[in-house]
Parts: structure tokens; C-alpha cells; sequence
């Protein structure tokens, strides 16, 4: 006697059935080899169902159609997508970070779609070094001698280490051994860098004669972490970094400081926590400064490096310079943020990441308001608007929380599946969970995704709400 499923498996269809199927459901210049790819990947899944025993009749021509449809569309997607971010990290590592200006969401469709003078030197014809284009402007804000951009922070560390400590000593605290992001700790960059660790202090308190009692012949660098992505209280103790370029002149030391999310905004004028300067830690004397380009800076990924000409110049020659260098892309969005710089008024303004830190309680309560009043009659009782604390993110400013404004939905739909659903939709809405409720924190909506945003939680809810109270 034939087993059910036996039948079941006889009537999967073949491909060429298929896509005679598909003739005329497919959308215009689908690839062929995509086409072929959903059709297998939507029989193989039927068929493993079957094996399974979860299957017990045959699927109809009409839903194989469906199926094959749902995968191409799936696989014909773009991978990296555009979500709405709710949920109030303004410096969200998982979203991409910093979002751009569009002076240079502008300059990047310039770097791509045309040719442009990379490496060129227009003034004498002559092939010109891709980091001319944002060198000076670099030392026009921070007041280095020289700079140099390579492709994230982490690559900045490496190749400064590489370059001023290879096979040589570097002293660090123990309170200044962090772990970002990723595993990055900087024991490991030292160790691949090929600088030999030296450890002074305690984890809570490190002192100047620690460092000057750790000098030796070998020793080739000072280097300060700055703490960016956590914080030891109480009793606690460190070197500031005029005694430690005072101690590096005494014994003819290079003096190091990576400052991980670099800043060229004195945050505290706007209620935001102190965080040292790129500007403050040039002039104390630090021989060499890293940071990173798509944190507090608000521009695209890069590692930024800035000090001594004489030290940048060293760098620059490091063979490592060619595996970690920045492309064109880099450069063109990094420029146009970094002009931005010249009036920083304008920068708060024109730079997303310093407008969503800096914005007043009150005007992002005037986005939950705007974003209410679009919403379906029906659905605006669903809402009411909160007090919430947003985060900086990005591993900057981990103990300070942003007086923020959000949407609280109080309807009839679960937590569970407003989150996935809304997830789910053409342009993802990413929120948070907080207090039993879920929240969309309208401080790192900006003003023109509003619409879009109502439109799809119109979209969502009503038939949603719809199924619920059905």
C-alpha cells in the first residue's frame, strides 16, 4: 500500500511547470537564475514538510504561484534596507549609527555617479594623495599639524601603534583597557600591533609616579584610553593629560590618546554630560589623537588621526596605510560633514546626529503631536504621549539619559505582535519595550519621515485592529 506522503511527493511539480506558471506574474527584468532559485527553494521546502508529516494534501496550482512569487520578491530585495528608528538611540550601532546630512547624502551620489579627483591633483596634473581633500580642514578645527583618515577607529589604534610602538613598550592604566563593540579590546589591537602592554595603577585609580616608575629604555609610548563607553565612580584616581604630555617631554616619549568617540562640540553647553574635545586634547600637547568619524562626530565610518606632522607623516608611510585607507565614498561624506564644523551653530542644525542630541524635550513632543494628529481618528486613542529618556549610544555618554517625548500605544494589540508586525512592513519600524508598553520615541524620528511613518502605522493598525476587534 503507497504511503500518503509518497503521493504527496509524486505531486510536487517540476520546474519547467512552474515556469509556465510564472509566465506573465513575474516583475519585468526578474533574473532568470533568481526565478529558478525561488522556485527550488519553495519545493524543497514542501517537500521536507512532507517528510515531516506535516503535510496532508496537495498544494494548488494557485498557492505554488503565491509561494514562488513571495520567495523571488524576497530574494529580489535589497539586503541592507531603510527602517524608521524609534526607539531613541541616537547613535545606534545596530542601525547604522550616524545618519548623514544631506549635503552629504548629496556629495555621495556625486562621488558615485561621476569621476571625481580622488587622487588627481588638478592644479598641476599630477597624480595628488586622496587625503589632501580633507587634510586641512582636519587641522583647521582640531588645530593639528597634520591628520590622516583610515576606515574606523579600531584601524586608527592599530596602525598608530604599529607605526610609533612596533616591538616596543606602551604604558597604559588598568582602569583604561576597555572592550567596545565587536570584542575590540585594546590588549588585543596592542598584542596584533605587535607593542608590547605595560599595565600601571589599579582599575580605579592610577597615578603619575605609575607611569614614570614603568619608563624604561623600551618604552616608546604613553597612551590614555578615554573611558567613552563606561565609568568608575567613587574612589578613583587618573592622570590628566597635561601631566601625562609634561611626563612624556621629561623622557622624551610619544604621548597617545584615543578618545573613541571624538567630539569637536563641547557637549555640555547644550545639557548634555562633558566629554573632552578633540580641539582641548591637541592643545594640552598629546602627540598623536584618535577617534572615531561616525559617533559623536556625526559623519560616516572612519577612524581619524591627528597630531605632529613629523609623527602623521610616519603613519602615512606604514605599509598598513594601503589595507585600511577610506575609499571615495568616505571622503566625499566625511568633507561635507567636517565643513559643517566651520559654524557649529549650523552644524547642530544640519548635522542629524548633534540635531537629535541637542533638541529640546518640547520639540520632540511637537513630532509626537504631528505624528498623532496623521494617524487614522480611529487609531489616535490607541496613542498618548510620554515623558521618556532617549540614549546617546554608539558606547558615548553611558550614564546620561535625554529628556525625550514618545508615543505609548495602549491598544488592543500584544507587545509580541506589534513588534514583529511593525518589523515586518516595507519599511521596518523599530521601537522599544518600555513599562509594558510599546514606544516609539519620536527623538530619533526626523521631521520628514513623519508622513511615511503615519502612513504605515495606519497601515498596520487598521488591519490589525481590525482582525482583533472582528
Amino acid at each position: 500500500m503507497t504511503h500518503p506522503s509518497e503521493n504527496l511527493l509524486r505531486a510536487l511539480p517540476k520546474i519547467d511547470e512552474c515556469l509556465l506558471l510564472l509566465e506573465g506574474h513575474t516583475p519585468p527584468g526578474a533574473p532568470r537564475q533568481l526565478i529558478l532559485k525561488a522556485i527550488r527553494t519553495a519545493i524543497e521546502q514542501e517537500r521536507r514538510v512532507i517528510l515531516s508529516g506535516g503535510s496532508s494534501s496537495a498544494v494548488s496550482s494557485e498557492e505554488w504561484q503565491e509561494r514562488f512569487l513571495s520567495r523571488l520578491a524576497e530574494m529580489t530585495a535589497p539586503r541592507l534596507r531603510r527602517v524608521f528608528n524609534a526607539s531613541g538611540v541616537v547613535i545606534h550601532t545596530n542601525l547604522g549609527r550616524s545618519v548623514l546630512s544631506s549635503a552629504a547624502c548629496n556629495m555621495l551620489h556625486l562621488a558615485g555617479g561621476y569621476y571625481s579627483n580622488l587622487e588627481f591633483d588638478l592644479h598641476t596634473g599630477q597624480r595628488g594623495s586622496r587625503y589632501d581633500l580633507v587634510e586641512d580642514i582636519l587641522c583647521d578645527l582640531t588645530g593639528a599639524e597634520s591628520a590622516i583618515i583610515v576606515n574606523n577607529n579600531a584601524a586608527a589604534v592599530l596602525i598608530a601603534l604599529d607605526t610609533l610602538a612596533g616591538g616596543r613598550e606602551v604604558i597604559v592604566s588598568r582602569g583604561q583597557l576597555v572592550e567596545i563593540g565587536g570584542s575590540f579590546r585594546i590588549p588585543d589591537i596592542m598584542a596584533r600591533s605587535g607593542a608590547r602592554l605595560v599595565e600601571v595603577g589599579a582599575t580605579n585609580r592610577t597615578h603619575l609616579f605609575d607611569y614614570e616608575d614603568a619608563v624604561t629604555p623600551e618604552t616608546s609610548l604613553l597612551l590614555r584610553v578615554h573611558t567613552s563607553n563606561f565609568r568608575v565612580i567613587g574612589f578613583t584616581s587618573e592622570v590628566s593629560v597635561e601631566e601625562m604630555v609634561s611626563l612624556g617631554a621629561k623622557h622624551d616619549v610619544l604621548t597617545m590618546e584615543d578618545l573613541g568617540s571624538g567630539s569637536l562640540v563641547d557637549f555640555s553647553r547644550y545639557g548634555l554630560p562633558r566629554e573632552p574635545t578633540v580641539q582641548e586634547i591637541v592643545k594640552a600637547g598629546v602627540d598623536v589623537v584618535t577617534f572615531s568619524g561616525d559617533k559623536l562626530l556625526g559623519g560616516p565610518q572612519a577612524g581619524i588621526i591627528v597630531g605632529r606632522r613629523k609623527i602623521i607623516d610616519r603613519i602615512k608611510k606604514n605599509p598598513l596605510n594601503r589595507a585600511l585607507r577610506i575609499d571615495k565614498f568616505t571622503l566625499a561624506a566625511l568633507e561635507s560633514v567636517l565643513r559643517e564644523y566651520y559654524d557649529i551653530e549650523q552644524a547642530l542644525q544640519k548635522i542629524p546626529t548633534l540635531r537629535m542630541l541637542t533638541q529640546s524635550p518640547q520639540q520632540v513632543e511637537e513630532r509626537c503631536v504631528r505624528l498623532l494628529s496623521l494617524l487614522d481618528t480611529a487609531l489616535q486613542r490607541d496613542f498618548s504621549i510620554k515623558s521618556v529618556f532617549s540614549r546617546v549610544g554608539g558606547g558615548a555618554m553611558p550614564e546620561h539619559s535625554i529628556d525625550s517625548r514618545a508615543l505609548y500605544y495602549n491598544g488592543e494589540v500584544t507587545i509580541q505582535s506589534l513588534e514583529t508586525g511593525l518589523r515586518k512592513m516595507a519599511v521596518p519600524i523599530i521601537g522599544r519595550v518600555e513599562n509594558g508598553h510599546f514606544v516609539l520615541d519620536m527623538r530619533t524620528v526626523q521631521e520628514r519621515e513623519i508622513p511615511e511613518l503615519a502612513q504605515e502605522l495606519n497601515q498596520f493598525l487598521s488591519s490589525t485592529d481590525g482582525e482583533i476587534r472582528g
